[in-house]
């Protein structure tokens, strides 16, 4: 997917209802999460990220600072994220606990 033709989302576009369900890719252009939730509010915000997993089911929630995601829209209006962060490298971190 060329990521370059896509549009980054505003500072103000960055909300629950825009992120939550965005898939997430990582460096080589593979999915490898999904976002569950979105706390916060500014450069503070935490994206919780499901990865692994089959359908939901065996997923690990982590937290990430929301500035460690990419977020844009695509030619149809679809929100997603890219990353600097491997699948491994995501699923070495904590499990988020609500």
């Amino acid at each position: 997917m060329d990521h370059s033709k896509h549009t980054p989302l505003r500072s103000e576009e960055l909300t629950s209802a825009n992120l939550e369900g965005a898939n997430v890719y990582g460096p080589d252009d593979s999915h490898i999460g999904d976002v569950s939730h979105f706390h916060g509010t500014g450069p503070s915000a935490q994206v919780v990220v499901d990865v692994g997993g089959f359908l939901g089911i065996g997923a690990k929630p982590v937290a990430l600072p929301v500035a460690n995601l990419n977020f844009m829209r695509d030619e149809s209006g679809n929100v997603h994220a890219t990353t600097t962060m491997t699948k491994d490298q995501l699923t070495d971190l904590p499990e988020h606990r609500h």
